[in-house]
């Protein structure tokens, strides 16, 4: 895979990606973010509401601020609250008066020595948007559509003036999203992908990492295909007799950069959480069985 530190990126520009949509991409390249995350500005004029703030970067907080120009920040829209989408909310907030409007913020009671690393415990928004709440500005709207399964608090957001949807990690264009229970949930995925695929309206999905997505609702049935291949998959790594995910994740991510081999464990997990609730597998003491 290449480094996405090593891709050229327009960081800290503004560019126009469609019709009342400009795109500001942070500095903060990984082989999870891939070349950063990208921050959305919707309108045109008047006032903007700004989609997945990002990191807590003075280089990109400055950046949306030079982008916004004349314009008002309406909201400051997050899909969800891990810690390269929304951390900048609040500095722009002060900055702006703007309001933190979105997802839901997220306290994880217990999820190991991730819980720090990935999740934004600082996260507040001013006003919380149920599935199909919509906010409004000069020529835009920008509506609320549940979509948990990568975070437990996910949104997706429509604009119906020009078909797009703003997908956060739900759907990206570069790379399958990370599933990681406890608080993600492969079965809550799996129902929020076909969601989106019974969506014919949506003809441009603006991912948070990647590039945007042309053909969405073939991309969306392609994603749903590849998890029920890696379900055959776990399946067959439990018939050879591999009980433990450790065990389980060389064979099936070989060629993979073993950087995301946790991360993959993760989504493993995730799934053989689904199978069991499906009643094809069982498990204890951290071990994996096939139902009898």
């Amino acid at each position: 895979m290449t480094d996405p530190s090593a891709i050229a990126a327009p960081y800290a520009e503004a560019e126009q990606v469609g019709p009342l949509v400009r795109r500001v991409l942070a500095r903060n390249p990984s082989p999870f973010t891939y070349t950063g995350t990208q921050t959305y500005l919707v309108g045109a004029a008047g006032d903007v509401a700004v989609i997945d703030p990002g990191p807590d970067e003075a280089e990109h907080i400055d950046a949306i601020l030079a982008a916004t120009g004349n314009a008002r920040i309406a909201a400051i829209m997050c899909t969800h609250t891990h810690r390269d989408h929304s951390p900048a909310a609040a500095p722009l907030a002060a900055r702006t008066g703007a309001p933190i409007i979105g997802c839901a913020p997220l306290t994880l009671e217990d999820d190991g020595p991730r819980a720090d690393a990935a999740f934004d415990s600082h996260y507040r928004p001013d006003r919380v948007l149920a599935d199909g709440e919509a906010v409004a500005g000069d020529g835009w709207t920008l509506t609320a559509i549940a979509t948990p399964g990568h975070t437990s608090n996910h949104l997706c957001y429509a604009l119906p003036e020009t078909g797009a949807l703003f997908t956060g990690d739900h759907v990206m264009g570069w790379s399958t999203s990370v599933v990681a229970p406890p608080d993600g949930d492969m079965s809550d995925y799996m129902e929020s992908l076909a969601l989106l695929y019974r969506r014919e309206q949506d003809t441009v999905y603006y991912p948070a990492h990647g590039p945007a997505v042309e053909k969405p609702r073939q991309l969306v049935r392609g994603m749903i295909g590849h998890r029920r291949q890696r379900e055959k998959q776990i399946l067959r790594q439990l018939e050879a007799g591999r009980h433990r995910i450790g065990d389980m994740i060389p064979h099936m991510y070989k060629g993979v950069d073993e950087r995301l081999w946790p991360a993959a464990g993760r989504s493993v997990h995730a799934h053989l959480i689904d199978l069991e609730r499906r009643d094809l597998v069982t498990s204890a003491d951290h071990e994996w069985s096939l139902r009898a």
